[in-house]
Protein backbone atom coordinates (compact mmCIF):
# COMPACT_ATOMS: atom_id res chain seq x y z
CA UNK A 1 0.00 0.00 0.00
CA UNK A 2 1.21 3.49 -0.88
CA UNK A 3 0.11 6.43 1.28
CA UNK A 4 1.12 10.03 0.63
CA UNK A 5 1.04 12.92 3.10
CA UNK A 6 2.47 16.42 3.32
CA UNK A 7 4.39 17.84 6.21
CA UNK A 8 6.76 20.69 7.04
CA UNK A 9 10.04 19.62 8.58
CA UNK A 10 11.15 22.31 11.09
CA UNK A 11 14.85 21.42 10.74
CA UNK A 12 14.78 22.50 7.09
CA UNK A 13 13.28 25.89 7.82
CA UNK A 14 9.78 25.00 6.65
CA UNK A 15 10.67 23.44 3.29
CA UNK A 16 7.61 21.55 2.02
CA UNK A 17 8.37 17.86 1.57
CA UNK A 18 6.40 14.86 0.37
CA UNK A 19 6.43 11.83 2.67
CA UNK A 20 5.76 8.56 0.88
CA UNK A 21 5.10 5.51 3.05
CA UNK A 22 5.55 2.27 1.12
CA UNK A 23 5.78 -1.01 2.93
CA UNK A 24 8.19 -0.67 5.84
CA UNK A 25 10.16 2.41 4.76
CA UNK A 26 9.53 6.14 4.40
CA UNK A 27 10.75 8.24 1.48
CA UNK A 28 10.92 12.04 1.70
CA UNK A 29 10.87 13.94 -1.58
CA UNK A 30 11.38 17.70 -1.72
CA UNK A 31 9.07 19.69 -4.03
CA UNK A 32 10.51 21.94 -6.73
CA UNK A 33 10.40 25.68 -6.01
CA UNK A 34 6.84 26.98 -5.99
CA UNK A 35 5.86 29.06 -9.04
CA UNK A 36 5.41 32.75 -8.40
CA UNK A 37 1.78 33.88 -8.54
CA UNK A 38 2.78 36.98 -10.52
CA UNK A 39 4.50 34.75 -13.08
CA UNK A 40 1.32 32.70 -13.40
CA UNK A 41 -0.76 35.82 -14.00
CA UNK A 42 1.79 36.95 -16.59
CA UNK A 43 1.35 33.63 -18.41
CA UNK A 44 -2.42 34.03 -18.27
CA UNK A 45 -2.07 37.30 -20.18
CA UNK A 46 -1.35 35.14 -23.21
CA UNK A 47 -4.83 33.60 -22.94
CA UNK A 48 -7.20 35.60 -25.12
CA UNK A 49 -10.97 35.75 -25.15
CA UNK A 50 -11.41 35.50 -28.95
CA UNK A 51 -14.78 37.24 -28.88
CA UNK A 52 -13.69 40.20 -26.76
CA UNK A 53 -10.24 40.50 -28.32
CA UNK A 54 -8.25 40.89 -25.10
CA UNK A 55 -6.53 38.73 -22.50
CA UNK A 56 -8.45 37.26 -19.57
CA UNK A 57 -6.36 39.08 -16.95
CA UNK A 58 -6.87 42.60 -18.25
CA UNK A 59 -10.53 41.83 -18.92
CA UNK A 60 -10.97 40.92 -15.25
CA UNK A 61 -11.95 37.35 -16.04
CA UNK A 62 -9.01 35.73 -14.19
CA UNK A 63 -9.54 35.88 -10.44
CA UNK A 64 -7.58 34.46 -7.50
CA UNK A 65 -4.67 32.12 -8.09
CA UNK A 66 -4.11 29.52 -5.37
CA UNK A 67 -1.23 27.02 -5.15
CA UNK A 68 -1.73 23.60 -3.60
CA UNK A 69 0.85 20.78 -3.22
CA UNK A 70 0.44 17.92 -5.63
CA UNK A 71 2.22 14.72 -6.58
CA UNK A 72 5.70 15.95 -7.51
CA UNK A 73 4.70 19.59 -7.97
CA UNK A 74 1.91 22.07 -7.49
CA UNK A 75 -1.74 22.24 -8.41
CA UNK A 76 -2.74 25.69 -9.61
CA UNK A 77 -6.35 26.58 -8.87
CA UNK A 78 -7.67 29.59 -10.81
CA UNK A 79 -10.98 31.35 -10.59
CA UNK A 80 -12.32 32.38 -14.00
CA UNK A 81 -15.45 34.49 -14.47
CA UNK A 82 -17.28 34.25 -17.80
CA UNK A 83 -19.52 36.98 -19.16
CA UNK A 84 -22.38 34.47 -19.21
CA UNK A 85 -22.60 31.11 -17.51
CA UNK A 86 -23.08 29.15 -20.74
CA UNK A 87 -20.36 30.97 -22.71
CA UNK A 88 -19.63 28.84 -25.82
CA UNK A 89 -15.94 29.82 -25.62
CA UNK A 90 -15.51 28.17 -22.22
CA UNK A 91 -13.87 25.05 -23.65
CA UNK A 92 -11.43 27.10 -25.72
CA UNK A 93 -10.45 29.29 -22.76
CA UNK A 94 -9.96 26.19 -20.57
CA UNK A 95 -7.73 24.57 -23.17
CA UNK A 96 -5.64 27.72 -23.58
CA UNK A 97 -5.16 28.17 -19.82
CA UNK A 98 -4.07 24.57 -19.35
CA UNK A 99 -1.71 24.60 -22.32
CA UNK A 100 -0.03 27.79 -21.09
CA UNK A 101 0.50 26.71 -17.48
CA UNK A 102 1.14 22.99 -17.64
CA UNK A 103 4.57 23.50 -19.24
CA UNK A 104 5.84 25.22 -16.10
CA UNK A 105 8.26 22.72 -14.44
CA UNK A 106 6.63 23.14 -10.99
CA UNK A 107 3.00 22.79 -12.12
CA UNK A 108 1.51 19.30 -12.34
CA UNK A 109 -2.18 20.17 -12.66
CA UNK A 110 -4.45 23.11 -13.44
CA UNK A 111 -7.88 23.36 -11.86
CA UNK A 112 -10.41 26.04 -12.92
CA UNK A 113 -13.25 27.25 -10.74
CA UNK A 114 -15.81 28.75 -13.13
CA UNK A 115 -17.98 31.69 -12.20
CA UNK A 116 -20.20 34.31 -13.86
CA UNK A 117 -19.69 38.06 -13.95
CA UNK A 118 -22.10 40.48 -12.34
CA UNK A 119 -23.93 43.04 -14.47
CA UNK A 120 -21.42 45.73 -13.44
CA UNK A 121 -18.48 43.49 -14.28
CA UNK A 122 -19.96 42.71 -17.71
CA UNK A 123 -20.41 46.43 -18.37
CA UNK A 124 -16.77 47.07 -17.46
CA UNK A 125 -15.61 44.26 -19.76
CA UNK A 126 -17.69 45.55 -22.67
CA UNK A 127 -16.41 49.07 -22.11
CA UNK A 128 -12.83 47.86 -22.30
CA UNK A 129 -13.51 45.67 -25.34
CA UNK A 130 -15.21 48.51 -27.18
CA UNK A 131 -12.34 50.81 -26.31
CA UNK A 132 -9.87 48.25 -27.71
CA UNK A 133 -11.94 47.92 -30.87
CA UNK A 134 -11.93 51.70 -31.33
CA UNK A 135 -8.18 51.91 -30.81
CA UNK A 136 -7.43 49.02 -33.16
CA UNK A 137 -10.00 49.83 -35.83
CA UNK A 138 -8.62 50.19 -39.36
CA UNK A 139 -8.39 53.68 -40.77
CA UNK A 140 -11.25 54.83 -42.98
CA UNK A 141 -11.96 57.93 -45.06
CA UNK A 142 -14.77 58.90 -42.67
CA UNK A 143 -13.56 61.96 -40.73
CA UNK A 144 -13.14 61.45 -37.00
CA UNK A 145 -15.17 64.61 -36.39
CA UNK A 146 -18.30 62.99 -37.87
CA UNK A 147 -20.85 61.31 -35.64
CA UNK A 148 -21.76 57.99 -37.26
CA UNK A 149 -25.35 56.78 -36.91
CA UNK A 150 -26.45 53.45 -38.38
CA UNK A 151 -30.21 53.18 -38.96
CA UNK A 152 -30.91 49.52 -38.21
CA UNK A 153 -33.82 47.13 -37.88
CA UNK A 154 -34.46 43.51 -37.09
CA UNK A 155 -36.36 42.91 -40.33
CA UNK A 156 -37.36 44.65 -43.54
CA UNK A 157 -40.53 46.62 -44.19
CA UNK A 158 -40.42 48.86 -41.13
CA UNK A 159 -39.56 52.05 -43.04
CA UNK A 160 -35.87 52.18 -42.17
CA UNK A 161 -34.82 53.89 -45.41
CA UNK A 162 -37.63 56.41 -45.05
CA UNK A 163 -36.37 57.25 -41.56
CA UNK A 164 -32.81 57.57 -42.87
CA UNK A 165 -33.56 60.03 -45.66
CA UNK A 166 -35.88 62.17 -43.53
CA UNK A 167 -33.41 62.41 -40.66
CA UNK A 168 -30.60 63.21 -43.10
CA UNK A 169 -32.68 65.90 -44.78
CA UNK A 170 -33.76 67.40 -41.44
CA UNK A 171 -30.16 67.50 -40.21
CA UNK A 172 -29.00 69.15 -43.44
CA UNK A 173 -31.82 71.69 -43.17
CA UNK A 174 -30.25 72.75 -39.87
CA UNK A 175 -27.05 73.66 -41.71
CA UNK A 176 -25.20 70.37 -41.17
CA UNK A 177 -23.08 68.48 -43.69
CA UNK A 178 -24.55 64.99 -43.73
CA UNK A 179 -23.19 61.92 -45.43
CA UNK A 180 -25.63 59.16 -46.36
CA UNK A 181 -24.22 55.71 -47.02
CA UNK A 182 -26.72 53.27 -48.50
CA UNK A 183 -25.40 50.02 -47.03
CA UNK A 184 -28.53 48.12 -48.01
CA UNK A 185 -26.59 46.80 -50.99
CA UNK A 186 -29.34 44.55 -52.37
CA UNK A 187 -32.30 46.76 -51.51
CA UNK A 188 -30.92 50.20 -52.36
CA UNK A 189 -33.58 52.93 -52.42
CA UNK A 190 -31.80 56.05 -51.15
CA UNK A 191 -31.07 57.60 -54.61
CA UNK A 192 -34.77 57.65 -55.52
CA UNK A 193 -35.93 58.81 -52.11
CA UNK A 194 -33.52 61.75 -52.15
CA UNK A 195 -34.01 62.55 -55.84
CA UNK A 196 -30.34 61.85 -56.63
CA UNK A 197 -30.14 59.28 -59.47
CA UNK A 198 -26.81 60.39 -61.00
CA UNK A 199 -24.05 57.81 -61.28
CA UNK A 200 -21.01 58.10 -59.05
CA UNK A 201 -17.74 59.36 -60.47
CA UNK A 202 -14.12 58.95 -59.36
CA UNK A 203 -11.22 61.34 -59.56
CA UNK A 204 -7.67 61.81 -58.29
CA UNK A 205 -7.46 63.36 -54.85
CA UNK A 206 -4.40 64.99 -53.33
CA UNK A 207 -2.55 62.67 -50.99
CA UNK A 208 -4.10 59.47 -52.36
CA UNK A 209 -2.38 57.15 -54.80
CA UNK A 210 -5.53 55.91 -56.50
CA UNK A 211 -8.69 57.74 -57.59
CA UNK A 212 -11.40 58.26 -54.96
CA UNK A 213 -15.17 57.93 -55.34
CA UNK A 214 -16.84 61.33 -55.17
CA UNK A 215 -20.22 61.29 -53.39
CA UNK A 216 -23.15 62.93 -55.14
CA UNK A 217 -24.16 66.15 -53.40
CA UNK A 218 -27.39 68.02 -52.85
CA UNK A 219 -27.75 71.37 -51.14
CA UNK A 220 -30.47 71.57 -48.52
CA UNK A 221 -30.83 75.11 -47.23
CA UNK A 222 -27.56 75.96 -45.51
CA UNK A 223 -26.57 72.29 -45.32
CA UNK A 224 -25.36 69.61 -47.70
CA UNK A 225 -26.17 65.97 -48.35
CA UNK A 226 -23.36 63.72 -49.61
CA UNK A 227 -24.72 60.40 -50.83
CA UNK A 228 -23.15 57.08 -51.87
CA UNK A 229 -25.17 54.03 -52.93
CA UNK A 230 -24.83 50.97 -55.13
CA UNK A 231 -27.95 52.37 -56.80
CA UNK A 232 -25.60 55.02 -58.22
CA UNK A 233 -23.39 52.34 -59.75
CA UNK A 234 -25.90 50.17 -61.63
CA UNK A 235 -27.48 50.94 -64.99
CA UNK A 236 -30.97 51.52 -63.59
CA UNK A 237 -33.06 51.01 -60.47
CA UNK A 238 -34.37 47.68 -61.71
CA UNK A 239 -30.93 46.03 -61.87
CA UNK A 240 -30.56 43.16 -59.41
CA UNK A 241 -27.30 42.76 -57.53
CA UNK A 242 -26.68 39.06 -56.89
CA UNK A 243 -23.78 39.36 -54.48
CA UNK A 244 -22.81 37.03 -51.67
CA UNK A 245 -21.77 37.97 -48.15
CA UNK A 246 -18.09 38.64 -48.80
CA UNK A 247 -18.90 40.95 -51.72
CA UNK A 248 -21.41 42.84 -49.58
CA UNK A 249 -18.82 43.45 -46.88
CA UNK A 250 -16.22 44.49 -49.45
CA UNK A 251 -18.68 46.99 -50.96
CA UNK A 252 -19.26 48.63 -47.58
CA UNK A 253 -15.52 48.60 -46.91
CA UNK A 254 -14.93 50.39 -50.22
CA UNK A 255 -17.56 53.01 -49.39
CA UNK A 256 -15.78 53.68 -46.10
CA UNK A 257 -12.21 53.64 -47.44
CA UNK A 258 -12.39 54.84 -51.04
CA UNK A 259 -14.91 57.69 -50.89
CA UNK A 260 -13.69 61.26 -50.62
CA UNK A 261 -16.21 62.25 -47.94
CA UNK A 262 -14.48 65.48 -47.01
CA UNK A 263 -15.93 67.31 -44.02
CA UNK A 264 -18.94 65.68 -42.37
CA UNK A 265 -20.91 66.55 -39.28
CA UNK A 266 -22.89 63.32 -39.47
CA UNK A 267 -22.76 60.08 -41.42
CA UNK A 268 -26.06 58.21 -41.59
CA UNK A 269 -25.85 54.59 -42.73
CA UNK A 270 -28.98 52.90 -44.05
CA UNK A 271 -28.37 49.33 -42.93
CA UNK A 272 -29.81 46.20 -44.48
CA UNK A 273 -32.32 44.44 -42.21
CA UNK A 274 -31.14 41.74 -39.86
CA UNK A 275 -27.78 40.94 -38.27
CA UNK A 276 -25.60 39.56 -41.05
CA UNK A 277 -22.33 40.19 -42.87
CA UNK A 278 -22.75 43.92 -43.43
CA UNK A 279 -23.58 44.58 -39.77
CA UNK A 280 -20.57 42.59 -38.54
CA UNK A 281 -18.29 44.26 -41.07
CA UNK A 282 -19.43 47.73 -40.06
CA UNK A 283 -18.87 46.96 -36.37
CA UNK A 284 -15.30 45.94 -37.20
CA UNK A 285 -14.53 48.85 -39.51
CA UNK A 286 -16.37 51.64 -37.65
CA UNK A 287 -16.67 50.61 -34.00
CA UNK A 288 -17.55 54.20 -33.01
CA UNK A 289 -20.90 53.79 -34.76
CA UNK A 290 -24.09 54.45 -32.78
CA UNK A 291 -27.28 52.59 -33.71
CA UNK A 292 -30.78 53.98 -34.12
CA UNK A 293 -33.16 51.03 -34.15
CA UNK A 294 -36.40 51.34 -36.12
CA UNK A 295 -39.41 49.24 -35.26
CA UNK A 296 -43.16 49.30 -35.81
CA UNK A 297 -45.68 49.32 -32.93
CA UNK A 298 -46.49 45.61 -33.24
CA UNK A 299 -45.09 43.53 -30.38
CA UNK A 300 -44.06 40.88 -32.91
CA UNK A 301 -41.92 43.49 -34.70
CA UNK A 302 -40.38 44.50 -31.39
CA UNK A 303 -39.38 40.90 -30.71
CA UNK A 304 -37.50 40.86 -34.01
CA UNK A 305 -36.00 44.35 -33.59
CA UNK A 306 -34.42 43.40 -30.27
CA UNK A 307 -32.07 41.15 -32.23
CA UNK A 308 -30.49 44.27 -33.71
CA UNK A 309 -29.87 45.50 -30.17
CA UNK A 310 -28.38 42.13 -29.24
CA UNK A 311 -26.08 42.39 -32.26
CA UNK A 312 -24.99 45.81 -31.01
CA UNK A 313 -24.27 44.38 -27.55
CA UNK A 314 -22.20 41.55 -28.98
CA UNK A 315 -20.31 43.98 -31.24
CA UNK A 316 -19.87 46.56 -28.46
CA UNK A 317 -21.73 49.24 -30.35
CA UNK A 318 -23.86 51.83 -28.60
CA UNK A 319 -27.60 52.07 -29.21
CA UNK A 320 -28.52 55.76 -29.26
CA UNK A 321 -32.27 55.24 -29.23
CA UNK A 322 -35.38 53.66 -30.74
CA UNK A 323 -37.69 55.16 -33.37
CA UNK A 324 -41.19 53.77 -33.74
CA UNK A 325 -42.37 54.10 -37.32
CA UNK A 326 -45.95 53.74 -38.60
CA UNK A 327 -47.22 54.33 -35.08
CA UNK A 328 -50.82 55.28 -35.95
CA UNK A 329 -53.06 56.69 -38.67
CA UNK A 330 -55.33 59.70 -38.23
CA UNK A 331 -58.18 60.00 -40.71
CA UNK A 332 -59.64 63.26 -42.06
CA UNK A 333 -62.27 63.19 -39.32
CA UNK A 334 -59.63 63.20 -36.61
CA UNK A 335 -60.10 59.59 -35.54
CA UNK A 336 -56.81 57.82 -34.73
CA UNK A 337 -56.29 54.16 -35.61
CA UNK A 338 -53.44 51.92 -34.44
CA UNK A 339 -53.26 49.92 -37.66
CA UNK A 340 -50.14 48.02 -36.65
CA UNK A 341 -50.85 47.67 -32.95
CA UNK A 342 -49.25 49.70 -30.22
CA UNK A 343 -46.57 49.56 -27.56
CA UNK A 344 -43.74 48.02 -29.59
CA UNK A 345 -41.50 51.08 -29.57
CA UNK A 346 -41.61 51.83 -25.87
CA UNK A 347 -41.30 48.13 -25.02
CA UNK A 348 -38.18 47.79 -27.14
CA UNK A 349 -36.65 50.98 -25.70
CA UNK A 350 -37.34 49.78 -22.17
CA UNK A 351 -35.95 46.32 -22.85
CA UNK A 352 -32.60 47.63 -24.04
CA UNK A 353 -32.43 50.61 -21.68
CA UNK A 354 -32.51 53.52 -24.13
CA UNK A 355 -34.90 56.35 -25.00
CA UNK A 356 -37.78 56.20 -27.44
CA UNK A 357 -36.76 59.15 -29.63
CA UNK A 358 -40.06 59.53 -31.46
CA UNK A 359 -43.17 57.92 -32.90
CA UNK A 360 -43.68 58.63 -36.59
CA UNK A 361 -47.36 58.40 -37.63
CA UNK A 362 -48.61 56.87 -40.88
CA UNK A 363 -49.10 59.67 -43.40
CA UNK A 364 -49.40 59.39 -47.19
CA UNK A 365 -47.10 62.42 -47.47
CA UNK A 366 -44.17 60.35 -46.19
CA UNK A 367 -44.32 57.72 -48.93
CA UNK A 368 -45.28 60.34 -51.53
CA UNK A 369 -42.21 62.40 -50.61
CA UNK A 370 -40.01 59.34 -50.95
CA UNK A 371 -41.42 58.54 -54.38
CA UNK A 372 -40.80 62.11 -55.57
CA UNK A 373 -37.36 62.49 -54.03
CA UNK A 374 -38.52 65.22 -51.63
CA UNK A 375 -38.44 63.96 -48.03
CA UNK A 376 -41.41 65.14 -46.01
CA UNK A 377 -39.06 66.49 -43.33
CA UNK A 378 -38.03 69.29 -45.70
CA UNK A 379 -41.27 71.04 -46.59
CA UNK A 380 -43.97 68.88 -45.05
CA UNK A 381 -46.41 70.31 -42.53
CA UNK A 382 -47.92 67.18 -40.97
CA UNK A 383 -47.15 65.38 -37.73
CA UNK A 384 -44.64 63.04 -39.39
CA UNK A 385 -42.54 65.97 -40.61
CA UNK A 386 -42.66 67.49 -37.14
CA UNK A 387 -41.51 64.26 -35.50
CA UNK A 388 -38.60 63.80 -37.93
CA UNK A 389 -37.44 67.37 -37.29
CA UNK A 390 -37.71 66.91 -33.54
CA UNK A 391 -35.61 63.72 -33.63
CA UNK A 392 -33.00 65.45 -35.81
CA UNK A 393 -32.83 68.37 -33.39
CA UNK A 394 -32.40 66.00 -30.47
CA UNK A 395 -29.54 64.26 -32.29
CA UNK A 396 -27.89 67.64 -32.82
CA UNK A 397 -28.40 68.66 -29.21
CA UNK A 398 -26.94 65.41 -27.89
CA UNK A 399 -23.89 65.47 -30.18
CA UNK A 400 -20.94 67.32 -28.64
CA UNK A 401 -19.23 69.86 -30.89
CA UNK A 402 -15.48 70.20 -31.26
CA UNK A 403 -15.65 73.28 -29.03
CA UNK A 404 -17.45 71.27 -26.35
CA UNK A 405 -14.78 68.57 -26.45
CA UNK A 406 -11.75 70.88 -26.60
CA UNK A 407 -9.40 70.17 -23.72
CA UNK A 408 -11.39 67.18 -22.46
CA UNK A 409 -8.88 64.37 -22.13
CA UNK A 410 -11.57 61.86 -21.19
CA UNK A 411 -13.96 62.56 -24.05
CA UNK A 412 -13.31 59.26 -25.83
CA UNK A 413 -13.55 57.32 -22.59
CA UNK A 414 -16.97 58.80 -21.96
CA UNK A 415 -18.13 57.93 -25.47
CA UNK A 416 -16.94 54.35 -25.05
CA UNK A 417 -19.47 53.52 -22.36
CA UNK A 418 -21.77 50.81 -23.62
CA UNK A 419 -25.41 51.58 -22.95
CA UNK A 420 -26.84 48.44 -24.47
CA UNK A 421 -27.66 45.92 -21.81
CA UNK A 422 -29.33 42.56 -21.79
CA UNK A 423 -32.72 42.26 -20.22
CA UNK A 424 -32.31 40.26 -17.04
Amino acid sequence: MRVSSWYVEPRICGVLRHEIVQGSYTECVSLPPAPDVNDIRAMLRAVMDPELGDNIVDLGMAGDVVLEPGDGGYIVRIGVKLTIKGCPLRAQIKKDIESRLIHHPSIVKVSIDWGEMTADERTAVMTRARWNAREQAPDTAVPLSARVLAIASGKGGVGKSSVTVNLAAALAAEGKTVGVLDADIWGFSIPRMLGMPDRLQARTVDGREKPMIIPNERRVGAGTLKVVSTGMLVEDEGTALMWRGLMLTKAVEQFLNDVDWGHLDFLLIDMPPGTGDVQMGLARMLPRTDLLIVTTPAVSAQKVAIRAADMARRSFLRVAGVIENMSSFTCDHGEEYALFGNGGGITLATDIGVDLLGQVPIEPAVSDGGDKGEPVALAGTGNAATVFRAIAQRIIDETPTNDDMAGCSARDADESVVTVRSRS
